[in-house]
This record gives C-alpha cells, structure tokens and sequence, in this order.
C-alpha cells in the first residue's frame, strides 16, 4: 500500500486496472450500454467500430477480447438475461441501472463460456467495473448476484465441454 496525498492507493488494484482484459472488458460493457441506449444489436454496433476504426486511424481498435465479449452476449443474450432475472432477488432486469445490466451480462456470458477464465476473477472483474462505472450500492449488489449464479456456471462450462466432447467440437 502506497500513501499518495494522504490517500492509501493500492498498487495491485491500480495495476489490475491497466490490464488488457480489464479494459477489453470495460469497452464491452461501454459497448453494451451504447447498444441498448441506441436500441441496435450489440453484435452491429462492434461491427460499426470495426469498419470505423479501419478507415479512421483517430479512432480506437476494438480489443479481439471486446469483440468476443459482445458478440458473445449478442449471440447467448436470451439465457444470459434469464440466467441474471433469476437470480435478482426484489429487482427485474429492466429496473436495474442499464450499466449494471451490461457488468452483468459480460461477467455471465464469462462465467458461462470464458474457460481461461476463473469464475472468481470474472466476479472480481465485474465489481471492480461496478466501482468505476456505477452507484456506490452497484458494487456490493453486482457481487451478490454473481455470487448466487457462480455455482450455475460450473455445470453450464461442464455441459458445455461435454457437448463438444459428444459432437467432437
């Protein structure tokens, strides 16, 4: 821990920050947000920024990571919301804050399709973007409802590998 202007500062977290996935996660939940603000489909809109950034040097490269991101959400959106509805408790999907909705739905569709991905660094990830990017409650609510589909996530990623196992995917 670093004191800096009588503020702690924590070196790992601040590092954590400046991860690539990091930010190839939270250009994805900016994504998301845009998508459903702009009532498209996310999958169009990482497709718009790709074509826009080929053309334009100015304007950033979507992060293959971001891309998977959305276009996983885009592609899996009906379980991924049903999956969160679920496990709201008090609370509809349409009610909650619309970047919370998007730290849920890439921190779901990680748990659910991210194998290099471990559940707890997905959950730890989304609370650090519910930090950065929402309501002072966002972060404590994102960890409790991630936490309550964790063990879910374990037998999607299993049902899943044994379907690819069956299929020989």
């Amino acid at each position: 821990m670093v004191i800096v202007a009588d503020q702690p500062v924590d070196k790992k977290s601040t590092h954590k920050k400046l991860g690539a996935r990091h930010k190839a996660r939270r250009r994805a939940v900016d994504l998301l947000f845009e998508a459903e603000a702009r009532d498209i489909d996310p999958a169009d809109l990482v497709a718009e920024r790709l074509d826009l950034a080929g053309r334009d040097e100015q304007v950033a490269p979507v992060n293959p990571y971001t891309r998977t991101l959305v276009e996983g959400v885009a592609d899996d959106l009906d379980r991924v919301d049903g999956t969160i509805e679920s496990y709201l408790q008090d609370w509809t999907l349409a009610r909650l804050p619309a970047v919370d909705r998007a730290i849920l739905r890439v921190a779901v569709w990680e748990l659910f399709h991210a194998n290099d991905v471990p559940p707890v660094v997905a959950v730890d990830e989304a609370v650090e973007l519910a930090k950065e990017l929402s309501t002072d409650d966002s972060p404590a609510f994102v960890n409790g409802v991630l936490g309550r589909i964790v063990s879910l996530a374990d037998q999607v990623r299993a049902a899943a590998a044994a379907t690819r196992r069956d299929t020989g995917a």
